[in-house]
This record gives structure tokens, C-alpha cells and sequence, in this order.
């Protein structure tokens, strides 16, 4: 079968926040790294939006993320996409690997899971070890649906700033999940078929999502559709070396001083801006930004400390 291909689509980037609180400045980094990227390309930039996990979203979060954007000036083209809009899509995705033979019931709890590795002295992994490819598929109503992995060998690509990536995808991360036992929808799945639909043919994002890479890939190739160029950029971390997050304290950007915050994340971004835009509105800032980005310049590495509180 001869998989579509991107080559000659025009550039189209896109951000995909959680709304599980407001925009902090590691969020603020991958916005405008994507944003740059596609602009720099003369390409398109979308905005959606990753609904698809209720119980930890923050109720305004994502009307309050896109105010933030617009402050900052980064606009985006065409209307916002709403993941939870779009259960009919993901099921159908799921039908097509039902069909196939690629999908399977599974009611390993994480302790099962644990116990089993273990008794095949894999202590340490993290990988599901395949325990219900086999059962009769009358499970009980609270299971997950997982994908094989059986045939997907070594998944391999090149990012435009990590470089060469592997990853044996059997041994080290199993069949994976695509719907929860809560019944909500995995986001491996929803970000591979929406990346699809809305033509994405270039993903700059944390390298904190380097490691679902081959995952998405492996989905890719099940279900026909193109991969994009990827590129993972440096994460933002707190002085304790953990990721900036809801969860480890990260404060919301401040959107009365954009220019400021866009020039400290053009510098974590290795742009080198000269100092006079700090003091500049957000729309001088990005035509300079654009103008000089340089992809070849973000420094290839997974964690930078940053006080985000100044």
C-alpha cells in the first residue's frame, strides 16, 4: 500500500494545549516555537484544543488560554478545534482497527501488570507484557481497548532537533492503550487522527512528548495516514529540574507584560533577541522573531531552568 505523503503540502503547524489550568511559560514556549516555525515557512498556524480529559481540566482554562494567545499576538488561523466534539471520529478510528484484527479488550489492572512483568523478570519496565491478546474477548464492561504492537519492530525517525530516535515499541512501551476503561478517548489516538484530518504536516512541540513519538507513528502506519516532520523543543523546568506544570506550581504568564515574556522565551529558545524588545509591544516583537527564527538554534537539549517567577 502506498502511504500519502507531505511533501508537497503546504506548511501547517499547530499548537494543542490542555486546558488543566492557565498558560505558563514552558506552555508559552511551545506555542511560539510552533507559531514561529509555520509563520517563518509562510505556512498556517491552528490552535486546538486537548478536551478530552474532564476530570482534570479547570473550568475557563482554555477560553482564558485563548485570551492569553491573543494577548501575546499570537493568532491563529481558521476555528479553534474542540477534541471533545469528536468522539464519533476517534470511535470510528477504532472500528478500523477493530476491523483489522489490531484491537483487543484489555482488564489488567496496574498491579496485574507489575506482577506479571515481574514473573517474566522485567522488573523495572514499564511496558504492558501482552496479557489479554489471548483472553476471550467477553471481558468485563471496565476494560481498556489496547493496540498491538507485535509487528511494529523498531520505530524510527528523524527529529529536526533530537536527531536520529529508536524505540523497540513491543519491549518498551507493549500494546498501549487507545480507550480508557472510564471510556474516554486515549491521546494517542485523538492526536493522530486530528493531526490527520486538519492536514498537519509539521509538529513542534516539548520534548516531553519525544517518547509518544513512535507510538503516533506506529498508529500512522495502521491506519494509512501521513507522518509529519516533527521537532521537539527544550522544556522549561523549575529549580527543582521538574517540568514547569499545574502540578509543580507553575505560574500563569503574565499578560500585562507580553513583550517581556516573548523576549525571555525567544532567549530560552536560543534567538538571541536584542534587549530593546523587552520593552516592546507583542506585535514588534514576533516581526522581528519571525524574520530571524532559526530553528537550528534552539538548543537540542530536554530541560533548561527557568524562574518563572520574574
Amino acid at each position: 500500500m502506498i502511504r500519502p505523503t507531505q511533501a508537497c503540502t503546504p506548511y501547517r503547524g499547530r499548537f494543542a494545549p490542555s486546558p488543566t489550568g492557565p498558560l505558563h511559560f514552558g506552555s508559552l514556549v511551545a506555542a511560539l516555537g510552533s507559531y514561529l516555525d509555520a509563520r517563518r515557512h509562510g505556512g498556517q498556524w491552528l490552535v486546538r484544543m486537548e478536551d478530552l480529559d474532564p476530570p482534570r481540566e479547570m473550568a475557563g482554562a482554555a477560553d482564558d488560554i485563548l485570551r492569553t494567545l491573543e494577548a501575546f499576538g499570537l493568532g491563529w488561523d481558521g476555528p479553534v478545534l474542540y477534541q471533545s466534539n469528536r468522539s464519533s471520529i476517534y470511535e470510528n478510528a477504532l472500528d478500523q482497527l477493530r476491523r483489522a484484527g489490531l484491537l483487543y479488550p484489555c482488564t489488567c489492572s496496574r498491579t496485574e501488570i507489575a506482577a506479571a512483568l515481574n514473573a517474566l523478570g522485567r522488573t523495572g519496565v514499564l511496558a504492558y507484557p501482552g496479557t489479554c491478546r489471548q483472553r476471550p474477548s467477553g471481558s468485563r464492561p471496565d476494560h481498556t481497548l489496547r493496540v498491538l504492537t507485535a509487528d511494529a519492530g523498531i520505530v524510527g525517525f528523524t527529529d529536526t532537533l533530537q536527531g536520529p530516535q529508536q524505540q523497540d515499541l513491543e519491549r518498551e512501551v507493549g500494546d498501549f492503550v487507545l480507550k480508557r476503561a472510564d471510556g474516554l478517548y486515549a491521546y494517542q489516538l485523538a492526536v493522530v487522527i486530528d493531526d490527520a484530518d486538519q492536514n498537519i504536516t509539521h509538529v513542534v512541540r516539548g520534548s516531553d512528548l519525544l517518547d509518544s513519538t513512535p507510538r503516533q507513528i506506529h498508529l500512522q502506519h495502521l491506519l494509512s495516514l501521513p507522518t509529519p516532520a516533527y521537532a521537539h523543543l527544550p522544556i522549561a523546568t523549575n529549580a527543582a529540574g521538574e517540568k514547569l506544570s499545574k502540578q509543580t506550581g507553575a505560574l500563569p504568564v503574565d499578560r500585562r507584560r507580553p513583550g517581556d515574556v516573548l523576549w525571555r522565551a525567544l532567549t530560552f529558545l536560543g534567538q538571541c533577541p536584542p534587549g530593546e524588545l523587552r520593552r516592546a509591544p507583542p506585535g514588534e516583537v514576533l516581526e522581528w522573531a519571525v524574520g530571524a527564527w532559526d530553528l537550528k538554534r534552539v538548543p537540542g537539549i530536554t530541560g533548561v531552568v527557568v524562574d518563572d517567577r520574574a
